[in-house]
């Protein structure tokens, strides 16, 4: 089957962005913000034009992992809070001259900040504090509480607008126990650090599963990344979420192979019966990895599976389409909302996010409101 698809194209469907902003909005209460995590090119599409269609439908904050990041946002017009998760000191001057917000996570970072403040004659600059309550990778430590509200009230150059921490398993109900000690837990800080600082900032935990299984750690601000881009693996917490992305390609060429005659890099797939291969314009450079070679992974053409042969090349795959009607010409999807991305990470003993964000820019992105 022909179609409009003329290469390699990564279509994102800004009309099922907007269903799941406004679906995430009605699971929680009135006046709860929503900030849209944008970071790794919103995982894998288009930051900036993401960023700039949730700044238009009402999205409360955005958030990045690295200054950079936000940085492209700002220039692309974004105007919304930016917070930075995982800033560097190199990058200080960089975050203040963009008016991105710092995630400070460690006395260290808190103190090379507060230092470049004050040498700025900055006043009440707009800081984050990530507590670590569990998942162990970056925050500040409970015990490290009184430090933290000691370090902030030396100065008036910091205004902490949020204290935040990160659910390690919401999205695994057997992991109930440990979820509701994080959540308990980041009351506490929570309580103190307000206590200590004399004022009230945002508070917020929860990420998108913690969004849907975890009203309790709603707090004032909930988080969101992989919910509002709905790669498929968001169908085992909730259904309405829809994936936004479409990855599609076409056949290039098709050869027939007899018994005994090989198929690429180190004759990878060698015919043991007359075989048809069809050769796409996609390759490990663009994120199809060589795990997904020797029929581990599939392509959908005509919608029949059409599984990878031999070895993934750099720019290109081959796939078995020895009982599949199918031309040169013919449209291949790759992954879409009728075949979402979880399903091909799977085969590759991973997940959706990392095959989604391993996309290589080379690909054509495409917006649409469908």
């Amino acid at each position: 089957m022909n179609s409009g698809v003329q290469e390699t194209t990564l279509e994102i469907n800004l009309a099922s962005l907007t269903h799941n902003y406004t679906y995430l909005k009605k699971q929680v209460q009135p006046g709860v913000k929503l900030l849209g995590v944008v970071k790794a090119s919103a995982y894998g599409s288009s930051a900036a034009q993401l960023a700039l269609h949730l700044e238009k439908i009402g999205v409360d904050y955005f958030a990045v992992a690295y200054s950079s990041e936000g940085v492209a946002l700002r220039e692309a017009g974004v105007q919304t809070p930016i917070l930075v998760f995982h800033p560097q000191p190199i990058n200080f001057e960089e975050i203040i001259a963009h008016n991105l917000e710092p995630s400070l996570y460690s006395l260290r970072i808190l103190s090379l900040f507060k230092t470049l403040a004050i040498q700025n004659q900055l006043t009440s600059y707009p800081v984050h504090l990530k507590f670590n309550t569990g998942i162990n990778r970056i925050g500040f430590a409970t015990s490290e509480t009184d430090e933290v509200i000691t370090a902030l009230n030396e100065t008036e150059t910091l205004k902490v607008v949020s204290v935040f921490s990160h659910l390690a398993a919401s999205e695994d109900l057997k992991e109930n126990a440990y979820t509701l000690k994080q959540i308990n837990l980041f009351k506490t800080i929570a309580s103190n650090i307000i206590k200590g600082i004399g004022y009230q900032p945002i508070l917020h935990q929860a990420n998108t599963s913690g969004i849907l299984n975890y009203p309790e750690a709603h707090f004032d601000m909930v988080r969101s990344g992989i919910g509002l881009y709905g790669f498929g693996n968001e169908s085992k917490f909730d259904k309405n979420l829809k994936p936004i992305a479409s990855l599609k390609s076409i056949i290039s060429q098709i050869h027939s192979l007899q018994p005994g005659d090989s198929l690429g890099y180190n004759r990878g797939f060698v015919a043991t019966k007359l075989t048809r291969s069809a050769t796409i314009p996609i390759g490990h450079a663009d994120g199809i990895g060589r795990i997904y070679g020797h029929k581990k992974g599939y392509v959908i053409i005509n919608e029949q599976r059409a599984y990878i042969l031999g070895i993934v090349c750099m720019d290109m795959i081959m796939v078995d389409v020895t009982e599949i009607d199918c031309q040169e010409g013919d449209e291949v999807v790759i992954f879409d909302e009728s075949y979402p991305a979880n399903i091909l990470a799977e085969h590759a003993g991973t997940i959706s996010y990392e095959l989604i964000t391993s996309m290589a820019t080379r690909i054509k992105r495409v917006f649409v409101e469908k």
